[in-house]
């Protein structure tokens, strides 16, 4: 049997002498528990934002993106891509060349990426959910090639969703000496008709700057070989294994080649949620570690009161060390209860947010992509939470109530 963890229940669960600490054991647990709410709603909500911009990504990004170590392209002849399709985790294979260029409508100019792929690439994200027109989403025929901009990109040349003149684009030439004397012979020119459609991704930095073509105009307008691309972008099977698929592809590969899944296409956005949910983490840490000086103020006072108790137990024998463990367990005990009720009570509330979004965001009317918080609680930061407030619980109450114990036990605190 452990006889400090047994003593401290029965301390915990008595009534004292004083009142009062009871009320302030009762303190120190609901302050704990309010604090552990915070730590995991918070960090829900962070969850709920990182999978929310996961979620939007997929209309751009797909499962995986293969891209040179160094350079802007790389050789992908029909063999590599029949290779890469065989892997059994992977379903959609897409060749993409990516490039800046200067878009030109009805007098007005605007810089974008031109975004080249093949015929297959509606089958590679779920960009068609993300298509607003009435146009179809075809890339060229025998007659022309078509361009789908981004809905911000749009705006900025007031063309319209289904513009009559087409969009003329420039790129510098590549290799060539600068002309001075004759500037429009420094760029290739190309011309791009209307789809009929526009993407909405709700991202600034694709509905403003990128128009999406075939790949065959790219290639001409940026001077690219039949066999270059800017990047092989992949679809999984449902359900594959991402690692697997990894694996399968760095073989095929070799080194020089950076396998990129849709979180690392993101690492910027990514990276800064991360630290502001770290940085979250570290203020309501110290809200906690506030929150758990009311244990040290209930464990002092019952220390003062059960001073007798602890001159019994030293007269059948016990050491110092069992004595002060027991009120250090105490302390462990409420503690422990305090980030239980929390954990569940947070639990519950994240639950309620997540199916019924009782806690708006903004006002009516507001344009955001969603109308309340978004939660997603995870099992990791559950332990992390109940970690936290055990460790914090422990480092705030072991140092006094030992210096605490350690004076009544050399008899420094006499009882009036």
């Amino acid at each position: 049997m452990n006889l400090p963890l047994y003593i401290a229940k029965r301390y915990l669960l008595s009534k004292k002498s004083h009142q009062v600490i009871n009320i302030i054991s009762g303190v120190s647990v609901a302050g704990v528990a309010l604090a552990t709410i915070a730590m995991v709603c918070t960090l829900s909500v962070f969850n709920g934002f990182g999978k929310l911009v996961e979620i939007q990504s997929t209309a751009l990004h797909p499962d995986i993106r293969i891209t040179a170590v160094e350079g802007k392209t790389f050789d992908a002849d029909s063999a590599l891509v029949s290779r890469l399709g065989a892997v059994p985790q992977i379903s959609v294979v897409t060749r993409c060349i990516e490039d800046k260029a200067m878009v030109q409508y009805g007098g007005r100019q605007v810089m974008a990426v031109i975004k080249g792929v093949e015929e297959n690439f509606t089958r590679l994200t779920n960009i068609e959910e993300a298509l607003i027109g009435t146009g179809k989403a075809t890339l060229r025929d025998s007659i022309a090639h078509y361009a789908i901009p981004g809905a911000g990109l749009v705006g900025t040349l007031n063309s319209g969703i289904s513009f009559v003149a087409p969009y003329e684009i420039f790129a510098p030439r590549r290799g060539r000496r600068v002309s001075l004397g004759n500037p429009a012979a420094n760029f290739n020119k190309g011309y791009l008709q209307s789809s009929g459609l526009i993407f909405v991704v709700n991202q600034a930095e694709y509905d403003n700057n990128y128009i999406i073509t075939s790949i065959e105009f790219a290639r001409k307008l940026f001077a690219r070989s039949s066999d270059e691309v800017g990047s092989l972008e992949l679809r999984l099977r449902e359900g594959a294994s991402l690692a697997d698929a990894r694996r399968s592809i760095a073989q095929i590969m070799g080194e020089g080649y950076d396998i990129k899944d849709r979180r690392r296409q993101q690492e910027d956005i990514f990276r800064i949620m991360e630290i502001e949910k770290f940085i979250s983490y570290i203020f309501l840490t110290f809200i906690l570690l506030v929150a758990c000086f009311n244990i040290i103020g209930s464990l002092s006072m019952l220390i003062l009161e059960k001073r007798e108790d602890v001159t019994t137990l030293r007269s059948l024998g016990a050491s110092d060390h069992l004595i002060i463990n027991i009120f250090v367990t105490e302390g462990l005990l409420i503690s422990t209860i305090g980030a239980l009720i929390g954990i569940l009570i947070g639990v519950v509330v994240c639950l309620i947010q997540e199916h019924y979004g009782v806690l708006a965001l903004g006002g009516s009317g507001n344009n955001l992509l969603v109308d309340s918080y978004p939660v997603d609680v995870h099992l990791s930061d559950i332990l992390v939470v109940f970690g936290t407030v055990i460790a914090i619980g422990f480092v705030a109450v072991a140092v006094p109530v030992r210096m605490l114990t350690r004076k009544i036990l050399s008899g420094g605190l006499k009882k009036e």
